[in-house]
């Protein structure tokens, strides 16, 4: 009889095993090596244009010498000193630009009916892929799924970029999906951010739903440990938040609710009405420039996500074959029917709203203000990682920055916000040698941002196209 029940557990063990879901790890089947192009006590890229992503004017035939993780040297070709057991590569042609600062780049993706998937797979892949070295993860489903997947990416276990992961959205009644946590009241808002942080997350983010004494709490616990507050509001506006004491804000007019005539303190009204009033207004108007101007006085970020909302907007162009590529059938699917839906909805307020929130951009850069960078893989379902960030890039300059502050304002902007700029988001001497190397000149010409070949992440360099071809057809399943 026991052995019986030893052979049935057995079986039983076995099925487990069969049909539980891989781990982070056995899910990598290829072996990490596959996917490094360089890798070498002492790496040089010899005459590479250089963009330091300060929005200094690039330098051409630069050597840059990498060494332990950092960058030893940097100067003209001929100037500095090599090693000679030093990996040389040639890069003749090429551009070396900062690791991309993604400071709206999710790790999930929406599955339709309000819910939203992890993608513990593709995504982490694609952001290091296409050179977004450092994210900052802007509002969690899956906290706990963020803060593993950290650790793996740190412990050199798996592949993908620098994460600062942020707590669970911090959200009152009436969220747009089951899967947040609702607070009850001012005292559970504090507790709440006390916890995480307890736990390991360095960001917040507050959403739609929120009552000021819910953000004033949040705002306060988490300046206690020195730790910043973002905001993807509508309940609240912009200059109250400000006033409060947020440290950024997602997003700019496309959810500002504060125009709205009928708006009632700390209630979020309907948001394509609120949509409708901002895009009315222009951004020289009188209501506009007051809250540029109350960013501005309390020092307030703004981060740009423009690709999720380009998609909005019908007479913009679908997403590229490349991108469409990456998607799984049934994510193909849903985004086309999207598209469709868009494209016959009618007076949709969108189109303006799109034009009105690039000019505030400018406008608030111009005044003075901090702008950040991101993509927000969220929406319709399009805008996926790495390829949203150089989309990212190139909408800021058809916005009317030029390629050099758009380049900027996607990486030294980012590491500044998160207090690492002394070692990512510009190439300097001592630096970490994270480096994104593209064929062409971006400063010139940044639609060429997308030429990434090779991304270096603390002085290894990654193969970019063996990257994005190992995960092709997955997006909106792992």
């Amino acid at each position: 009889m026991r052995r019986i029940v030893r052979i049935l557990l057995f079986v039983l063990l076995a099925v487990f095993f069969t049909f539980t879901p891989l781990s982070f790890t056995q899910q990598q089947q290829q072996p990490i090596k596959d996917f490094i192009r360089a890798q070498a006590p002492v790496i040089v890229l010899e005459h590479v244009r250089l963009i330091d992503g300060t929005g200094a004017a690039a330098k051409a035939d630069q050597t840059i010498v990498i060494s332990g993780g950092k960058i030893l040297a940097i100067g003209n070709a001929g100037s500095v000193q090599i090693p000679a057991d030093a990996q040389k590569i040639d890069y003749t042609g090429y551009s070396a630009l900062p690791g991309l600062v993604g400071m709206h780049d999710h790790l999930f993706y929406p599955a339709g009916g309000a819910l939203y998937h992890d993608m513990p797979f593709s995504f982490p892949r694609l952001y290091l892929a296409l050179g977004v070295t450092t994210i900052r993860t802007t509002g969690s489903i899956e906290p706990y799924f963020d803060l593993e997947l950290k650790k793996g990416i740190d412990q050199g276990k798996l592949i993908g970029p620098k994460m600062n992961i942020t707590g669970p959205y911090i959200e009152g009644e009436g969220a747009f999906t089951r899967q947040l946590h609702a607070l009850r009241d001012a005292d559970d808002a504090r507790k709440t951010v006390a916890y995480w942080i307890s736990e390991g997350v360095r960001s917040f983010k507050v959403y739609n739903m929120l009552t000021r004494a819910e953000l004033k709490a949040t705002v306060e616990e988490a300046h206690k440990h020195n730790i910043k507050v973002t905001g993807h509001l509508c309940s609240i506006g912009f200059r109250e938040a400000a006033e409060i004491g947020i440290d950024d804000l997602e997003h700019g007019l496309t959810v500002d609710t504060e125009f709205f005539p009928e708006k009632k303190p700390d209630v979020c009204p309907n948001p394509t009405q609120a949509v409708a009033a901002a895009a009315k207004l222009e951004v020289t108007s009188e209501p506009i420039q007051t809250t540029i101007k109350t960013l501005l006085q309390h020092h307030v970020a703004v981060t740009s996500t423009l690709p999720v909302f380009e998609q909005m907007v019908s007479s913009r162009p679908d997403e590229p074959q490349k991108v469409m590529e990456m998607l799984s059938e049934d994510a193909k699917k849903a985004y086309l029917a999207n598209r469709k839906r868009i494209a016959e909805t009618k007076d949709s307020p969108w189109p303006v709203m799109f034009q009105r929130e690039m000019e505030f951009e400018l406008a608030f850069v111009r005044a003075g203000g901090t702008l950040l960078a991101g993509l927000d893989p969220t929406g319709i379902g399009g805008d996926i990682a790495g390829f949203g960030d150089h989309r990212e890039l190139e909408l800021l300059v058809e916005t009317g920055f030029t390629p050099l502050e758009a380049i900027k304002i996607a990486t030294l902007n980012g590491a500044q916000f998160l207090g690492e700029a002394e070692h990512i988001g510009s190439l300097a001497t001592g630096k970490q040698a994270d480096i994104m190397m593209v064929k062409g000149d971006p400063s010139v010409r940044i639609e060429d941002i997308e030429n990434v070949e090779v991304v270096f992440k603390d002085g290894v360099g990654w193969d970019t196209k063996k990257l994005v071809e190992s995960v092709k057809g997955t997006v909106g399943t792992k």
